[in-house]
């Protein structure tokens, strides 16, 4: 029996200047997806990736495409190298689900591109509309940060978004709110609240705007199920099964909680054997450690990570 295998995408926040750098010199494949994404988004998404400045590389409006592209370049090597290499199931964390449903056959990669810039350009309004911030909160539990949100939101927006981990729970709201929620972390516990370098309350209700722009762009896109691999949704854990399902999660996702704990948790139970992060960095290689020593995790953020793939 074949082992069971995930592709997982990572999300916003992967961004590094030089990334994808090492792959376009060597896969012309790769050279022709930046040349195509460049079209596509009318600007030089190589050049961006290569030189930054980071400040613009690190916006919502530019981020989104930069780790959409370079994951799909990463991607599209690794299926030239490893052409048996088949996931049965892709997840993506937030932004990253784009990148799942891609990878899937479920959109095309001009399609998911075009959504990933819509996606980013309309939460970027949203945060300008809104006085918004998100922090990380380290070691305590989901109770315990249900807790603190209630006592530091004093009237305004302020929940768990992003449920990444055992022990790292992101709360997101309006910007004075995560302030007090940061300064009473440790009385409630916590290891330490950290901050996040973004523009806005991402996945809370001050992304309403953003949600109704991108209903109207997924409208037009056109989606088809795959019967060969499954997308796991980050808003329930449960898989995707019909073209409106997939239109209803992207944007729910924007004002709704990320379970990326208990999609993978679900893909554990079910007996997936392997775990390839493709994409930008190892957030979601730490995270699954975080939930399971033992789970097997094998990194493709670079040219060099295919030299010690597995072998066929």
């Amino acid at each position: 029996m074949n082992k069971k295998i995930a592709f997982l995408f990572p999300g916003q926040g992967a961004q590094a200047i030089g990334m994808g750098m090492d792959l376009p010199a060597r896969w012309p494949s790769a050279a022709r997806l930046f040349q195509r994404a460049s079209e596509i988004l009318g600007y030089d998404i190589q050049q961006l990736c290569a030189e930054g400045p980071e400040e613009k590389l690190n916006s919502t409006v530019y981020s989104q495409p930069a780790i959409f592209v370079v994951s799909a370049a990463l991607l599209e090597i690794l299926r030239q190298e490893r052409p048996s290499l088949s996931p049965d199931v892709t997840a993506g964390l937030s932004m990253g689900e784009y990148t799942a449903l891609y990878a899937a056959g479920w959109i095309e990669f001009d399609d998911a591109l075009r959504l990933v810039q819509k996606r980013g350009q309309a939460m970027q309004a949203a945060a300008d509309a809104s006085s918004g911030s998100m922090v990380s909160i380290l070691g305590l539990d989901e109770e315990k940060v249900r807790q603190l949100c209630t006592q530091a939101a004093q009237g305004q927006v302020l929940e768990p978004v992003n449920f990444n981990c055992p022990g790292q729970i992101v709360v997101s709201g309006h910007k004075e709110a995560c302030q007090r929620a940061a300064d009473l972390a440790e009385k409630f516990g916590a290891v330490k609240a950290v901050p996040l370098a973004v523009a806005g309350a991402f996945h809370t209700v001050l992304m309403e705007p953003a949600a109704r722009q991108l209903s109207e762009a997924l409208k037009q896109t056109e989606i088809r199920p795959s019967d060969k691999v499954k997308v796991i949704a980050n808003i329930d854990a449960s898989y995707y099964s019909t073209p409106q399902s997939v239109r209803d999660g992207l944007v729910k996702q924007l004002i709704a909680p990320i379970l990326w704990q208990t999609c993978m948790e679900r893909l554990l139970r079910e007996q997936v054997e392997e775990f390839y992060e493709i994409g930008p960095g190892r957030v979601l290689t730490g995270l699954m450690k975080r939930m399971d020593r033992k789970a097997k995790v094998i990194t493709v953020n670079s040219a060099e990570a295919f030299a010690s793939l597995p072998g066929e």
